[in-house]
């Protein structure tokens, strides 16, 4: 579960390199700030770019990463969420169905843009396709085995803090709503039985199956399933998201054989780390 990438050609990026692509994401998401958009959530996809950036160097760290690896790491974070921002602007939505892939529109901005152009071919290629997988429900085959590694190591990331995010808004006192963040879904009292069973299965939710607020809560504790290392598993028991996200689901004997369920597997994939199996 932990295999480093192919080493054989390490990608070198230097500091003058790193400073320039920061600071090309700081101006692009200025000028969205400064039109006539929702302020408040072109800030909190800036705010969870950083906090990706950080989740990602830790558990690159922990992996024992070098520092090439780490910096390449770090700027496959700061962009795979580009497309966001247009895609806001465009569409006032983050729902990609209502939209359009904010994956492939990032590509396309970082392409027109030219912002990756001072880099080597294949990081620029390794960096494109990680941006392009990391929404996807899997991982294609076929792919180069350092590819899937930092497409692995962004999708761990990513889930962290959208984790970080959502139990935040779920547990406010204020009562706000963001429709936004909820996809405009229904907060009704029921779920569905479709993405109660794919958990069950202990399958990714099919989003067709999402129909409330309280499947899209599921579907977002279903992501368990997809962690790939073992230093997002430890973060996801020590910080206890599945637990917060439960607190504002429904009590009943459905929901606890449910998250029994989902505790038992992440007690179980850990136990298989711990025995190097």
């Amino acid at each position: 579960m932990n295999m480093l990438p192919e080493r054989h050609t390490p990608i070198e990026i230097s500091d003058e390199l790193m400073d320039d692509l920061k600071g090309w994401f700081v101006g692009y998401v200025r000028t969205f700030k400064e039109r006539d958009i929702d302020y408040p959530n072109i800030v909190l996809k800036e705010e969870h770019t950083k906090r990706v950036c950080g989740e990602i160097i830790g558990i690159g760290s922990q992996l024992g990463l070098r520092d090439s690896e780490l910096r390449l790491a770090e700027i496959i974070a700061l962009f795979h969420d580009v497309g966001r921002f247009e895609q806001y602007a465009r569409y006032k939505t983050f729902a990609d169905w209502q939209s359009e892939n904010h994956a492939e529109l990032g590509v396309t901005v970082l392409q027109r843009f030219g912002v990756l152009n001072q880099c080597e071919e294949s990081a620029r290629n390794l960096i494109f396709r990680t941006i392009r997988y990391h929404n996807r429900a899997g991982l294609p085959r076929g792919e180069t085995e350092p590819c899937l590694f930092f497409a692995r190591l962004l999708r761990d990331a990513d889930k962290l803090d959208i984790w970080r995010v959502v139990t935040d808004y779920y547990r406010r006192q204020d009562g706000v709503r963001n429709g936004t963040l909820e996809l405009d879904l229904p907060d009704t009292p029921e779920f569905s039985d479709a993405v109660y069973q794919d958990l069950m299965n202990r399958e990714i939710v099919d989003i067709r199956h999402v129909e409330s607020l309280n499947d899209f809560k599921l579907l977002q504790i279903g992501w368990v399933f997809d962690i790939n290392f073992e230093p997002t598993l430890r973060a996801v028991r020590s910080r206890r998201y599945l637990e917060m996200i439960r607190d504002t689901l429904p009590q009943s004997e459905r929901m606890d054989t449910l998250f029994a369920g989902i505790h038992e597997y992440l007690e179980e994939r850990l136990r298989t780390v711990e025995n190097g199996t």
